[in-house]
């Protein structure tokens, strides 16, 4: 009996063996793939360890990047703000460098040097597989959770805006829902990060859906003026229409001092 059970607990151990083998090598191919493309891309900037480099006045010159996690790389790589043509108060978005290996490769390499959260899974972001009664129910959460933490940046209808010290926060109409996610997860430049503990994932994925529900949303307000609210009307109200009433009544001043002068010139 013992013999027989050792040659049965032997016999599945060589048979399940070699696919985590293959799986713990393949991943440290993509670890290995990913550090080559890091000391190509971004050791300059945040050290060849992703330790962070310093400039000589002591100010970061690039972040360390050893607790960020794969979910920061993949946002930011995705979204081609980085790696960034030179140092500036915020990354500005642009066309991807990268390949999506590449990048999956490059977000593994910097998984591997910490902590910090993962790729997310689609199931948490897509709305797949839900009724559209469901759906409707988690745009609506999402609304209010939108208006009452993410407005006061991102404008009422996430057309973005300015914030203090050079950056701003980008218009996120449009956005890919994963970068969304992992925006949300990670506190990407001036952004908060709203961990797990803050905004639950289902709370996220609500959000996500009144994005997504934004975009397909027609305007009926005419000029939307970027939808930037009282800050565009504003500049439009005084620059345009008094701008207009001011050449009105320089017309109307003019055009009488013309009648005036006719009118002398006749009765002379």
């Amino acid at each position: 009996m013992l013999v027989c059970g050792l040659l049965l607990t032997g016999g599945l151990y060589a048979a399940l063996a070699p696919a985590q083998a293959d799986t713990s090598q393949d991943e440290a191919a993509l670890v290995k793939e990913g550090r080559e493309l890091f000391l190509v891309g971004c050791a300059f900037c945040h050290g060849q360890n992703g330790e962070g480099v310093l400039t000589q006045g002591g100010s970061q010159y690039g972040p360390a990047l050893t607790d960020v996690g794969a979910a920061a790389v993949d946002f930011q790589v995705g979204t081609g703000r980085m790696p960034m043509a030179q140092p500036g108060a915020q990354a500005p978005r642009k066309e991807v460098v990268y390949t999506e290996e590449e990048t999956a490769a490059l977000a593994a390499y910097v998984a591997s040097l910490g902590t910090g959260p993962a790729v997310p899974d689609k199931e948490l972001y897509s709305t797949e597989g839900m009724s559209q009664k469901e759906i409707e129910a988690l745009v609506v959460r999402g609304g209010q959770i939108f208006l009452a933490n993410c407005t006061a940046c991102h404008n009422f209808e996430g057309s973005g805006g300015a914030m203090p010290r050079g950056g701003y926060a980008p218009k996120i109409r449009g956005v890919d829902s994963k970068h969304i996610y992992e925006a949300m997860l990670t506190g990407p430049q001036s952004m908060d990060t709203f961990s797990d503990g803050n905004i639950p994932p289902e709370d996220k994925k609500a959000v996500i859906a009144y994005l997504n529900e934004l975009d397909k949303a027609p305007s009926y307000s005419g000029f939307t003026l970027g939808s930037l609210g009282p800050v565009s009307e504003g500049i439009i109200a005084w620059v345009g229409g008094i701008g207009f009433l001011v050449g009105f009544a320089v017309w109307i001043a003019a055009h009488t001092t013309r009648s005036s002068k006719k009118k002398d010139e006749a009765a002379a």
